[in-house]
Protein backbone atom coordinates (compact mmCIF):
# COMPACT_ATOMS: atom_id res chain seq x y z
CA UNK A 1 0.00 0.00 0.00
CA UNK A 2 1.21 3.09 -1.09
CA UNK A 3 2.56 6.05 1.56
CA UNK A 4 0.57 9.02 1.61
CA UNK A 5 2.96 11.37 3.51
CA UNK A 6 1.89 15.36 2.69
CA UNK A 7 5.64 16.63 2.89
CA UNK A 8 6.98 17.09 -0.46
CA UNK A 9 10.85 18.45 -1.48
CA UNK A 10 9.40 20.43 -4.19
CA UNK A 11 5.96 21.41 -5.02
CA UNK A 12 5.68 20.81 -8.98
CA UNK A 13 7.01 19.27 -12.30
CA UNK A 14 8.04 22.96 -12.95
CA UNK A 15 7.76 26.28 -12.04
CA UNK A 16 6.72 29.23 -14.78
CA UNK A 17 9.94 31.15 -14.36
CA UNK A 18 11.75 32.90 -17.31
CA UNK A 19 9.51 30.53 -19.35
CA UNK A 20 9.06 33.30 -21.99
CA UNK A 21 12.45 33.55 -22.86
CA UNK A 22 13.31 29.75 -23.01
CA UNK A 23 10.77 29.51 -26.10
CA UNK A 24 11.87 31.12 -28.79
CA UNK A 25 8.65 32.78 -31.01
CA UNK A 26 10.81 30.80 -34.14
CA UNK A 27 10.39 27.52 -32.17
CA UNK A 28 6.96 28.09 -31.19
CA UNK A 29 5.67 29.48 -34.63
CA UNK A 30 7.39 26.40 -36.24
CA UNK A 31 4.78 24.08 -34.33
CA UNK A 32 1.83 25.89 -35.64
CA UNK A 33 1.46 24.56 -38.91
CA UNK A 34 -1.30 22.53 -41.00
CA UNK A 35 -0.33 19.23 -39.99
CA UNK A 36 -0.25 20.05 -35.70
CA UNK A 37 -3.53 21.38 -33.59
CA UNK A 38 -3.30 24.14 -32.38
CA UNK A 39 -4.42 24.55 -29.00
CA UNK A 40 -2.93 28.42 -27.88
CA UNK A 41 -2.17 30.64 -30.94
CA UNK A 42 -5.55 32.53 -30.89
CA UNK A 43 -5.54 33.41 -27.47
CA UNK A 44 -6.78 30.69 -26.00
CA UNK A 45 -6.96 29.68 -22.42
CA UNK A 46 -8.93 26.70 -21.28
CA UNK A 47 -11.10 25.85 -18.02
CA UNK A 48 -12.21 22.89 -16.66
CA UNK A 49 -15.71 21.75 -16.74
CA UNK A 50 -17.63 19.21 -14.47
CA UNK A 51 -15.76 15.73 -13.16
CA UNK A 52 -14.49 12.94 -15.11
CA UNK A 53 -17.17 11.33 -17.81
CA UNK A 54 -17.49 7.76 -18.01
CA UNK A 55 -17.55 6.13 -21.35
CA UNK A 56 -20.02 3.95 -21.91
CA UNK A 57 -18.99 -0.05 -22.08
CA UNK A 58 -16.24 -0.40 -20.11
CA UNK A 59 -15.45 0.28 -16.14
CA UNK A 60 -16.35 3.84 -14.99
CA UNK A 61 -14.42 6.14 -12.74
CA UNK A 62 -14.74 6.63 -9.08
CA UNK A 63 -18.23 8.63 -8.70
CA UNK A 64 -19.90 10.48 -6.16
CA UNK A 65 -21.94 8.31 -3.45
CA UNK A 66 -25.26 8.92 -4.05
CA UNK A 67 -26.41 8.89 -0.32
CA UNK A 68 -23.97 11.69 -0.01
CA UNK A 69 -24.18 14.34 -3.33
CA UNK A 70 -21.69 16.58 -3.76
CA UNK A 71 -22.73 20.46 -3.07
CA UNK A 72 -20.46 22.62 -4.60
CA UNK A 73 -19.82 26.70 -3.44
CA UNK A 74 -22.02 29.29 -5.21
CA UNK A 75 -25.29 27.28 -5.53
CA UNK A 76 -26.97 28.35 -2.30
CA UNK A 77 -26.74 25.65 -0.28
CA UNK A 78 -24.56 24.34 2.03
CA UNK A 79 -21.33 22.95 0.00
CA UNK A 80 -19.99 19.64 0.98
CA UNK A 81 -16.86 17.84 0.31
CA UNK A 82 -17.00 14.91 -2.34
CA UNK A 83 -17.67 11.19 -0.98
CA UNK A 84 -16.90 8.19 -3.09
CA UNK A 85 -18.73 5.51 -4.15
CA UNK A 86 -16.49 2.28 -2.82
CA UNK A 87 -18.80 -0.09 -4.20
CA UNK A 88 -16.94 0.70 -7.87
CA UNK A 89 -16.69 -2.86 -8.53
CA UNK A 90 -13.52 -2.14 -9.97
CA UNK A 91 -11.43 -1.10 -6.78
CA UNK A 92 -9.05 -3.16 -5.47
CA UNK A 93 -9.81 -3.95 -2.00
CA UNK A 94 -6.88 -2.01 -0.40
CA UNK A 95 -7.52 1.03 -2.50
CA UNK A 96 -12.10 -0.03 -1.40
CA UNK A 97 -10.48 0.36 2.20
CA UNK A 98 -8.65 3.28 1.89
CA UNK A 99 -11.34 5.46 0.64
CA UNK A 100 -13.59 3.89 2.97
CA UNK A 101 -11.48 4.84 5.79
CA UNK A 102 -11.69 8.24 4.56
CA UNK A 103 -15.22 8.83 3.63
CA UNK A 104 -15.63 8.10 7.52
CA UNK A 105 -13.05 10.90 8.35
CA UNK A 106 -14.82 13.16 5.78
CA UNK A 107 -17.79 12.60 7.62
CA UNK A 108 -16.98 13.19 10.61
CA UNK A 109 -15.04 16.41 10.28
CA UNK A 110 -11.96 16.07 8.66
CA UNK A 111 -11.55 18.16 5.35
CA UNK A 112 -11.80 16.07 2.30
CA UNK A 113 -9.09 18.29 0.44
CA UNK A 114 -8.04 18.82 -2.91
CA UNK A 115 -4.41 18.97 -4.58
CA UNK A 116 -5.36 22.94 -4.58
CA UNK A 117 -6.63 23.60 -1.50
CA UNK A 118 -3.27 21.52 0.11
CA UNK A 119 -0.80 23.88 -2.54
CA UNK A 120 0.55 19.54 -3.66
CA UNK A 121 1.14 18.75 -7.26
CA UNK A 122 -2.06 17.23 -8.54
CA UNK A 123 -0.28 14.39 -10.27
CA UNK A 124 -1.91 12.81 -13.69
CA UNK A 125 -4.73 12.67 -14.43
CA UNK A 126 -5.84 14.62 -11.99
CA UNK A 127 -3.86 17.41 -12.88
CA UNK A 128 -7.13 17.99 -15.34
CA UNK A 129 -9.52 18.32 -12.21
CA UNK A 130 -7.72 21.37 -12.24
CA UNK A 131 -10.61 23.39 -12.13
CA UNK A 132 -12.93 26.51 -13.70
CA UNK A 133 -11.14 29.45 -11.50
CA UNK A 134 -7.53 29.93 -13.70
CA UNK A 135 -7.34 28.77 -16.73
CA UNK A 136 -4.57 26.04 -18.56
CA UNK A 137 -2.59 27.16 -21.08
CA UNK A 138 -0.21 25.36 -23.63
CA UNK A 139 3.05 26.05 -25.27
CA UNK A 140 4.14 24.00 -28.33
CA UNK A 141 7.64 23.84 -29.63
CA UNK A 142 9.03 21.18 -31.98
CA UNK A 143 10.40 19.28 -29.17
CA UNK A 144 8.37 20.15 -26.17
CA UNK A 145 4.95 20.99 -25.01
CA UNK A 146 3.80 22.99 -21.70
CA UNK A 147 0.33 22.53 -20.04
CA UNK A 148 0.74 25.78 -18.03
CA UNK A 149 -1.83 25.36 -15.41
CA UNK A 150 -2.20 29.37 -14.22
CA UNK A 151 -3.08 28.38 -10.51
CA UNK A 152 0.60 28.24 -8.61
CA UNK A 153 1.89 27.73 -11.75
CA UNK A 154 1.54 24.23 -11.93
CA UNK A 155 3.69 22.47 -15.28
CA UNK A 156 3.62 19.47 -17.17
CA UNK A 157 6.53 18.84 -19.67
CA UNK A 158 5.11 16.43 -22.66
CA UNK A 159 8.60 15.69 -24.71
CA UNK A 160 8.00 14.58 -28.09
CA UNK A 161 8.56 11.68 -30.65
CA UNK A 162 11.49 10.26 -28.23
CA UNK A 163 11.04 6.79 -26.53
CA UNK A 164 10.20 6.17 -22.63
CA UNK A 165 13.27 6.04 -20.62
CA UNK A 166 14.79 2.61 -19.58
CA UNK A 167 13.54 3.41 -15.78
CA UNK A 168 12.35 6.78 -15.06
CA UNK A 169 12.76 7.73 -11.42
CA UNK A 170 9.30 8.37 -9.88
CA UNK A 171 7.45 12.10 -10.00
CA UNK A 172 4.96 13.86 -8.73
CA UNK A 173 4.30 14.24 -12.85
CA UNK A 174 5.88 11.44 -14.26
CA UNK A 175 7.58 11.14 -17.69
CA UNK A 176 5.33 12.41 -20.39
CA UNK A 177 6.17 11.03 -23.57
CA UNK A 178 3.52 12.61 -26.57
CA UNK A 179 3.07 12.67 -30.17
CA UNK A 180 0.75 14.36 -33.24
CA UNK A 181 -1.87 12.24 -34.70
CA UNK A 182 -3.98 14.46 -37.34
CA UNK A 183 -5.71 16.72 -34.37
CA UNK A 184 -4.86 15.14 -31.59
CA UNK A 185 -1.99 15.29 -29.19
CA UNK A 186 -1.18 11.81 -27.60
CA UNK A 187 0.21 11.40 -24.57
CA UNK A 188 1.96 8.55 -22.37
CA UNK A 189 2.84 8.94 -19.22
CA UNK A 190 4.94 6.74 -16.55
CA UNK A 191 7.24 7.04 -13.75
CA UNK A 192 4.43 8.71 -11.25
CA UNK A 193 5.08 8.64 -7.44
CA UNK A 194 2.36 7.46 -4.89
CA UNK A 195 2.12 10.51 -2.97
CA UNK A 196 -1.18 11.61 -5.73
CA UNK A 197 -4.65 10.66 -6.28
CA UNK A 198 -6.26 9.95 -8.98
CA UNK A 199 -9.20 12.52 -8.86
CA UNK A 200 -11.65 14.86 -6.98
CA UNK A 201 -12.38 11.68 -4.87
CA UNK A 202 -8.93 11.45 -3.67
CA UNK A 203 -8.58 7.95 -4.93
CA UNK A 204 -5.27 6.56 -4.27
CA UNK A 205 -3.02 4.68 -6.82
CA UNK A 206 0.81 3.00 -6.58
CA UNK A 207 3.85 3.93 -8.67
CA UNK A 208 2.49 1.29 -11.72
CA UNK A 209 -0.12 3.60 -12.68
CA UNK A 210 0.15 4.32 -16.66
CA UNK A 211 -2.13 7.01 -18.32
CA UNK A 212 -2.85 7.75 -21.96
CA UNK A 213 -4.01 11.27 -22.48
CA UNK A 214 -5.93 12.15 -26.41
CA UNK A 215 -6.57 15.74 -25.98
CA UNK A 216 -7.99 17.50 -29.46
CA UNK A 217 -9.89 20.75 -30.06
CA UNK A 218 -13.88 20.13 -30.69
CA UNK A 219 -16.71 22.44 -31.35
CA UNK A 220 -14.92 24.70 -33.88
CA UNK A 221 -12.18 25.70 -31.16
CA UNK A 222 -15.33 26.44 -28.56
CA UNK A 223 -14.01 23.35 -26.68
CA UNK A 224 -11.42 20.84 -25.82
CA UNK A 225 -11.75 17.13 -25.25
CA UNK A 226 -9.47 15.13 -23.42
CA UNK A 227 -9.83 11.37 -23.65
CA UNK A 228 -7.89 9.00 -21.49
CA UNK A 229 -7.33 5.81 -20.29
CA UNK A 230 -5.71 4.68 -16.61
CA UNK A 231 -4.07 1.56 -15.81
CA UNK A 232 -2.86 0.67 -12.32
CA UNK A 233 -2.64 -3.29 -11.79
CA UNK A 234 -2.72 -3.09 -8.16
CA UNK A 235 -5.10 -0.57 -7.53
CA UNK A 236 -7.98 -1.40 -10.06
CA UNK A 237 -8.64 -5.13 -11.68
CA UNK A 238 -9.12 -2.96 -15.20
CA UNK A 239 -7.69 -0.34 -16.98
CA UNK A 240 -10.58 2.34 -17.20
CA UNK A 241 -11.75 5.22 -19.34
CA UNK A 242 -12.84 9.00 -19.06
CA UNK A 243 -13.29 12.29 -20.45
CA UNK A 244 -12.67 15.66 -19.27
CA UNK A 245 -14.14 18.98 -21.34
CA UNK A 246 -12.75 22.55 -21.31
CA UNK A 247 -14.20 25.59 -22.24
CA UNK A 248 -12.33 27.80 -24.32
CA UNK A 249 -11.70 31.87 -23.69
CA UNK A 250 -9.56 34.71 -25.39
CA UNK A 251 -7.57 35.39 -22.79
CA UNK A 252 -3.45 35.58 -22.91
CA UNK A 253 -1.07 33.78 -20.53
CA UNK A 254 0.91 36.49 -20.13
CA UNK A 255 -2.39 38.57 -18.70
CA UNK A 256 -2.70 36.02 -16.01
CA UNK A 257 -1.68 37.88 -12.43
CA UNK A 258 0.92 35.04 -10.60
CA UNK A 259 -0.76 32.85 -7.87
CA UNK A 260 0.98 31.49 -5.23
CA UNK A 261 -0.85 28.79 -3.41
CA UNK A 262 0.65 28.78 0.37
CA UNK A 263 -0.09 32.19 0.56
CA UNK A 264 -4.07 32.05 0.85
CA UNK A 265 -4.68 28.35 2.16
CA UNK A 266 -3.04 28.06 5.65
CA UNK A 267 -5.84 30.40 7.86
CA UNK A 268 -9.02 28.81 8.44
CA UNK A 269 -8.53 25.04 8.01
CA UNK A 270 -6.02 22.66 7.76
CA UNK A 271 -5.24 21.72 4.29
CA UNK A 272 -1.68 20.13 5.14
CA UNK A 273 0.30 22.38 3.08
CA UNK A 274 3.30 21.06 3.05
CA UNK A 275 5.64 23.19 5.29
CA UNK A 276 9.71 23.58 6.06
CA UNK A 277 11.07 21.87 9.13
CA UNK A 278 13.82 24.24 9.12
CA UNK A 279 15.14 27.48 8.02
CA UNK A 280 16.87 27.62 5.32
CA UNK A 281 19.73 30.25 7.10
Amino acid sequence: MPSFTLRASFLAGGVLVGLAGAVSSEEATAQHNASVPDFYSKGVGWYGVGDFIAVPGGPRPVGSNPAYPYVPNGTGRQPTYRISDVTNPNLKPWVRDFMKKDNDEVLAGKIGFTPRASCMPAGVPAFMNYGGFQPLFFVQTPKVVWLIHTGNQEVRRIYLDVPHSKNPKPSWYGESIGHYEGDTLVIDTIGLNDKTFIDYFRTPHTAKLHVVERWRVVENGRSLEVAFTVDDPDSFNEPWSAIRHYRGAPIEMHAQPEEICAENNQHLFDYHIPVANKPDF
